[in-house]
């Protein structure tokens, strides 16, 4: 059985059906050539957009000339009442002095560091879960709320029952269904002085989770000052001096990293971790082979997380059909030319995982699940060159290493005593606003082992 896979839309529609659609479900506005076109250019009254698949186009905008393509504006304006101006969203001079002081804090030693947070989050996870045996479930739900908790026991040292964070989750959830990335200025270019008519909505939920982000960096802080704070990622970043300029966050720079690192660690792991526990449930096979090899966990040491290779190659399968954030928009910052075609500045150049991972030309049997194609030769050549669940190159996600010790982690847990199963008639149907989520939730049914 192949996994779900949204259909494409007819090949030329009117710019009013392509913005309807794309309202609806970013996927399916887009064409099925899109799976075999190695490069494709979009034409709207107000701006010209190429989609590049070629790996080695791919390959010169994310790794060998970054700051010639810079993160493109349209997609933050509908980000910017919640993020500010957090690493996600700047370029330039800004964006490298936010990465030197945050990545430090994602280094390969403070994983091991965070692990026993991590542990705690997935162990409360299914614990949560035994109310649920032999009910169906919509896993999104589950896989948010354990996604939310890791971010807030590494971050802050704050299990999820804590008051502010578990309104700063419910206030999220409240952000995301208001699907703030589609903002009028993301089609028509708009004076910087215009309003961006943000949804009332939209823009208390943002103003709500900065309120509440902001009472725990201020806390944080005066725990800092005192010499009372825990060793968490928080301190560590709060405390980070910019090598060059030898200056820290201020608090107000801090609340904008953190709303990132929520929304961009907690939505994402919370979809790619849902979307891997049904293919679980589609290929129980698979399920069982993980639920034996996660029995070697038995204390929250950091080793045992090489023994998950079998869960680990799952989760990355999972990643390849169902990468949490579907495309990437960059802009050409001077005129170029890419297969004998003008490209003008400003362009917006599109690289889409979503269509990478899937691509006709590049993997075996692309819409697939095989977790064994990591071993073949053409997974390892792939992975090298079309496989981008984190983006690439200097832009790449700082937690791309923690998202790949959490997903295989959660997931091995909760297949250790549990198991889920798929539900006739209620497959998912995947749709992408900020993330890859499904159209109405995945639904499952929990068994215990």
């Amino acid at each position: 059985m192949i996994p779900p896979k949204p259909p494409a839309r007819p090949d030329k529609v009117s710019l009013t059906r392509y913005l309807r659609m794309f309202r609806q479900d970013i996927l399916s506005a887009q064409p099925a050539r899109l799976y075999r076109a190695w490069m494709a250019e979009f034409k709207t009254p107000f701006f010209r957009s190429f989609l590049m698949n070629q790996p080695e186009l791919v390959d010169e905008v994310l790794k060998q000339r970054p700051d010639d393509f810079p993160k493109s504006s349209r997609i933050s304006e509908g980000l910017r009442p919640l993020l500010g101006d957090s690493v996600f969203l700047t370029n330039g001079d800004t964006w490298k002095r936010q990465r030197r002081i945050i990545d430090p804090a994602f280094e390969g030693g403070r994983l091991r560091d965070t692990f026993p947070a991590m542990w705690d989050a997935a162990d409360a996870c299914v614990a949560r879960m035994q109310a649920h045996v032999d009910q169906m479930v919509e896993i999104e739900e589950i896989t948010s709320h354990a996604a939310a908790d890791v971010i807030f026991r590494t971050l802050f040292s704050l299990p999820i029952e804590h008051e502010v964070a578990a309104e700063v989750f419910h206030q999220f959830r409240a952000y995301q269904r208001e699907q703030p990335i589609l903002n009028i200025a993301a089609f028509v270019p708009l004076p910087r002085w215009m309003p961006r008519f943000h949804s009332r909505k939209t823009k208390a939920t943002a103003k709500t989770i900065r309120n509440l982000i902001t009472q725990l960096t201020t806390e944080r802080m005066a725990q800092i000052k005192d010499g009372t704070a825990p060793d968490d990622l928080a301190t560590k970043i709060m405390t980070t001096v910019d090598p060059q300029t030898g200056e820290r966050f201020s608090t107000q720079e801090m609340v904008d990293q953190v709303a990132i690192f929520f929304l961009a660690g907690h939505e994402t792991s919370a979809s790619a971790l849902a979307w891997t526990l049904y293919l679980m449930a589609l290929y129980p096979e698979w399920q069982e082979k993980l639920a034996a090899e996660a029995q070697v966990l038995a204390a929250p040491e950091f080793s045992v997380m090489s023994k998950l290779k079998l869960s680990r190659d799952v989760f990355r399968e999972a990643l390849r059909l169902y990468p949490p954030v579907p495309m990437m928009v960059r802009q050409a910052t001077c005129p170029e030319r890419f297969r004998d075609r003008a490209v003008p500045k400003g362009s917006q150049i599109v690289l889409s995982p979503w269509h990478l991972h899937r691509h006709e030309r590049l993997w075996d049997n692309p819409d697939g699940f095989d977790p064994t194609r990591w071993a073949t030769e053409n997974g390892k050549k792939c992975q090298r060159e079309a496989y981008m669940p984190f983006s690439a190159g200097a832009r790449v996600c700082t937690g791309a290493g923690f998202a790949m010790v959490e997903g295989p982690l959660i997931l091995s847990m909760i297949l250790r005593t549990h198991r889920v199963e798929r539900i006739d008639g209620r497959d998912p149907v995947p749709v992408a606003h900020l993330t890859v989520r499904s159209k109405d939730g995945i639904w499952l049914r929990l068994v215990r082992r």
